[in-house]
């Protein structure tokens, strides 16, 4: 972090600089706030929820007309080549790699975050013939530890979860393959990756970093940290949309020896010659399986524009700035209300997010979405505020914190409307 920056953030936590006009000067002073433009979103609503879904881009809607409208309505099959349909996962997952320091060759996009890791677990204990160890952490996204585990029961290894503080001390000879997320979905807290994966590779086990909440929301450098492998999802801070496809990162050096167990046609080295027996595609292609879910596609890549000429440490000072800016509001102005703090107060050991704790949490959630203000909930007692800093100001923090506040002191969250569970939280 800059000094700039630690000095900005010192300075949120004096309480006679926490005023709209203060948090109004710093949005004139954004570098980025002109690329507010660059989204949809609903008036008078202010979306802290990016890091679930992101908000929609402007440039996505005409590029669907044209994908539905044209290239399939009107040119049909053809534009598997005319439209060039065909190289779409490799083309988008190149612009992938641009924002999680990786090579173009080394970043496709294909198939759902899930599928992804299990092909990777399972490549990964195949290249460390001989380790019994999958090893995961305690409080991960449920799916990624119920992949470990179904791979784990699959190829009669163990899958083994620690403490997040015991990671580096539970390394040894006997771990094939460790899988964390790089922010953690709920804290919001940020690994080390390259002093946890210089420590795995000391003890030669691989790393899988899931980077769900890291791509789109942060700088992120996988070659520079010699990480192995990566997965992610195109629908939070990248705005690709609900469902939209994942994508893989597989580094140069494990390419030739990767063996991924879904061996699908458009992997295969000729998929158009149609033979009977399977021989993995040269490089990062051999991560494909099936036919890509091109219309996610489309929508993903129109919407990685929104990221042309983005700086990202600039968008990353931005999003310090706003979560530090959101905790010493809540400090401020929500004393006695009964919430905790599960996020680090430390800016850099933290992600784009900030989780919140308190026993009526569903219930709160539900009754700021109903005055526009919409983060998530998270069981069994987290409020989660995702903070997306190419379409959020400064000033919209301030005015949820104000929102919160006055659900707070109205007690409007205790309602049989907003206590009911819905399906989705």
């Amino acid at each position: 972090m800059s000094s700039n920056h630690r000095t900005e953030s010192q300075a949120l936590a004096q309480a006679d600089l926490l005023s709209r006009e203060h948090c109004l000067q710093l949005d004139a002073q954004d570098p980025l706030a002109a690329c507010r433009e660059r989204f949809t979103l609903p008036a008078g609503v202010i979306y802290l929820d990016g890091n679930s879904l992101g908000a929609m881009p402007a440039a996505v809607p005409a590029r669907m007309r044209q994908a539905i409208e044209q290239e399939w309505a009107v040119g049909l099959i053809r534009s598997w080549n005319d439209a060039d349909w065909y190289p779409a996962p490799q083309r988008v997952g190149a612009r992938i790699a641009e924002l999680i320091g990786a090579s173009g060759s080394e970043v496709i996009v294909a198939d759902s975050t899930s599928v992804n890791l299990f092909k990777l677990l399972v490549a990964a204990l195949r290249m460390r013939p001989g380790r019994q160890t999958i090893l995961g952490e305690n409080g991960n996204f449920p799916t990624d530890a119920y992949v470990a585990a179904g791979v784990a029961e699959l190829t009669g290894v163990q899958h083994r979860a620690v403490a997040p503080d015991e990671v580096l001390a539970a390394l040894n000879e006997d771990v094939a393959v460790l899988t964390l997320t790089h922010v953690n979905y709920k804290s919001g807290q940020v690994y080390d990756m390259a002093a946890i994966t210089r420590r795995a590779h000391e003890v030669g086990a691989l790393v899988i970093w899931d980077l769900a909440h890291t791509a789109g929301a942060m700088p992120c450098e996988l070659n520079a940290c010699e990480a192995d492998f990566a997965v992610g999802c195109g629908y939070k801070y990248l705005n690709g949309g609900p469902g939209a496809p994942s994508f893989a990162f597989v580094a140069t050096r494990h390419q030739a020896a990767l063996r991924q167990p879904i061996t699908g046609w458009h992997g295969h080295a000729t998929p158009f010659a149609f033979g009977q027996t399977y021989t993995p595609a040269p490089g990062i292609d051999r991560m494909l399986v099936g036919t890509a879910p091109q219309m996610g596609l489309f929508s993903l890549e129109a919407a990685l524009s929104a990221f042309d000429d983005v700086d990202l440490q600039q968008l990353r000072a931005k999003s310090l700035s706003l979560t530090s800016l959101f905790i010493a509001l809540v400090d401020q102005q929500l004393s006695g209300h009964g919430f905790g703090l599960a996020t680090p107060r430390n800016p850099a050991l933290r992600g784009s997010q900030v989780s919140l704790t308190h026993e009526q949490g569903y219930a709160i959630v539900q009754a700021l979405i109903a005055r526009g203000v919409i983060g998530d909930f998270r069981a069994p007692d987290i409020l989660r505020f995702g903070f997306a800093a190419l379409y959020l100001s400064h000033a919209d923090v301030w005015d949820a914190v104000t929102t919160l506040k006055d659900v707070m002191d109205r007690r409007s969250w205790a309602t049989p409307e907003f206590m009911a569970r819905k399906a989705v939280t």
